[in-house]
């Protein structure tokens, strides 16, 4: 008699034909018995901060997470961590929920060894509740006084060029992100930070984009003489050079022989990591950074509103300019002439100027042109009472006028801004900030540092009428406002919607 061995077994519990397992059950009486899914919450809660759309990760880790993101699943899987110690995680995925549910719904899938070396697995849901609470940072941020660091920017002058393209390159490099607060002052501007190391970014990053230099300080508020902490509020003060751009300077002889034997009166064209100045005699450029300027320092000799419009009377090339021995650099982008300039103002007299100018490329005979009167001046400066009459011009032509109403009507772009308290504004801040969009405009290095948006509102109106030759933003150059209104910080992965 010959026995066979059956492959089937019976479930001991219902009797059900089931394959051979340890446990000898089928798997709906195994569940019966065991639930392995025992000891993980079924409900958890998460904290929200509506603020700056952070969760909170304990015990005191704010993250940036979208929803369903791999960020958030490992954010929820730390808060089932502990209770899963026993059970064997075999996946983890999001199902769909409304987006405003403030609900997630996470499916896991999970494995554990139940009796006798049985290995049962089951699928169940953990629903999370999002719980709104406002983190530290925001916390500062709505006490508006509570700061720890402040960096205070100062530039001693009229103009406000500087400080526009400052806040252009803080705005790119998103460096105005943890500040709790900006405020705009006379000659300058406060940042606000709730920790010491922001600030310090700030003022590394100035150093590195304008020339300037900075003191800290710092004050005790309190200290703990049992735990032996102590809690400072610290200032850094950034000092930038008093120039700007198409400001008119007069150099000591020292420098000037330093810079390559160049004319002490010189114009700023460009101010960015160190000022850049230019000879309107023999086309010579410079570049002067910071430490060079306080060693030797030098202040502008005009005010912007001093400028006077003149109107070009005759204009002579000048092609071979053979500069001295040790001379600098030329500049490649402008071209050296002597113009015969009479001002707008006195059309009905014969009083004409003679000078050289670097705007050769640019002006022809009847164009406008701003310029600073020299001769008709009285300016104290220690280094131009100094020089030879002779070799002081009598007139710097500094840029070519154009009609500034139809530059701002043929405009199509923008830039954006900070958001800033502002006290003490003086009525000519629209003339200056109108005069820094110009810069852009007529400046193409100066725009590649710089982010220029599109003005989606503005048709600009061109005719040929219009057209003066006024130097414009090319479309090229514009980028596309982006508005993103996802409330939980972007896009994440895709639901699941079984």
């Amino acid at each position: 008699v010959f026995f066979i061995k059956s492959s089937i077994n019976l479930c001991c519990t219902c009797g059900v034909p089931i394959p051979p397992n340890p446990a000898n059950m089928c798997v709906a009486c195994l569940r019966t018995q065991v639930d392995i899914s025992e000891g993980i919450p079924k409900q958890v809660t998460v904290h929200f901060c509506k603020q700056c759309e952070r969760y909170l990760q304990p015990p005191a880790t704010w993250v940036q997470c979208a929803l369903e993101s791999r960020e958030l699943l490992a954010l929820c899987l730390k808060k089932l961590k502990s209770s899963m110690s026993k059970v064997r995680l075999i996946d983890a995925g999001f199902l769909w929920t409304e987006p405003h549910s403030k609900r997630i719904k996470m499916k896991l899938t999970i494995q554990k060894e139940v009796m006798n070396g049985a290995i049962l697995q089951q699928v169940f849901v953990v629903e999370f509740v999002i719980q709104s609470q406002m983190c530290d940072d925001c916390h500062r941020v709505e006490a508006k006084d509570f700061w720890k660091a402040v960096v205070q920017v100062r530039q001693k002058t009229v103009h406000k060029k500087t400080f526009y393209y400052l806040e252009q390159l803080i705005l790119k490099h998103k460096l105005h992100q943890n500040t709790l607060n900006i405020k705009e002052i006379h000659e300058g501007i406060d940042f606000y930070y709730g920790s010491k190391q922001h600030a310090q970014k700030m003022v590394d990053f100035l150093q590195c984009t304008v020339p300037c230099r900075s003191k800290a300080s710092q004050r005790l508020i309190s200290h703990d003489i049992h735990s032996n902490t102590y809690n400072y509020k610290s200032t850094f003060s950034v000092e930038i050079v008093p120039v700007c751009k198409d400001n008119v300077v007069c150099l000591s002889p020292r420098l000037a022989q330093s810079l390559g034997n160049m004319g002490q009166v010189c114009v700023c064209i460009r101010v960015t990591s160190t000022i850049h100045l230019i000879d309107p005699r023999t086309l010579q450029i410079a570049e002067v950074d910071g430490n060079t300027y306080w060693r030797n320092p030098f202040n502008g000799l005009f005010n912007p509103k001093q400028l006077e419009e003149f109107i070009v009377m005759d204009i002579d090339i000048i092609r071979d300019q053979k500069l001295g021995a040790g001379a600098g650099m030329r500049s490649n982008k402008h071209t050296l002439a002597e113009v015969w300039v009479q001002k707008t103002s006195e059309m009905n007299t014969s009083q004409q100027y003679h000078c050289r100018t670097f705007l050769g490329h640019l002006l022809n005979i009847g164009d406008l042109v701003l310029g600073f009167d020299f001769a008709n001046s009285n300016i104290n400066d220690e280094y131009l009472n100094k020089m030879n009459p002779h070799h002081v011009p009598d007139v710097v032509l500094i840029k070519k006028s154009y009609d500034r109403s139809r530059r701002v009507k043929r405009r199509n772009w923008k830039l954006q801004e900070m958001a800033r308290d502002r006290e003490g504004m003086d009525t000519d801040d629209e003339r200056q900030y109108q005069d820094f969009l110009e810069d852009l405009e007529e400046d193409e290095a100066l725009r590649k540092n710089v982010n220029i948006f599109r003005d989606a509102s503005k048709i600009p109106v061109e005719s040929d009428t219009d057209d003066d030759g006024a130097p414009c933003v090319s479309l090229a150059e514009m980028l596309e406002e982006l508005s993103l209104t996802d409330a939980t910080g972007g896009e994440g992965a895709d639901m699941m919607t079984d």
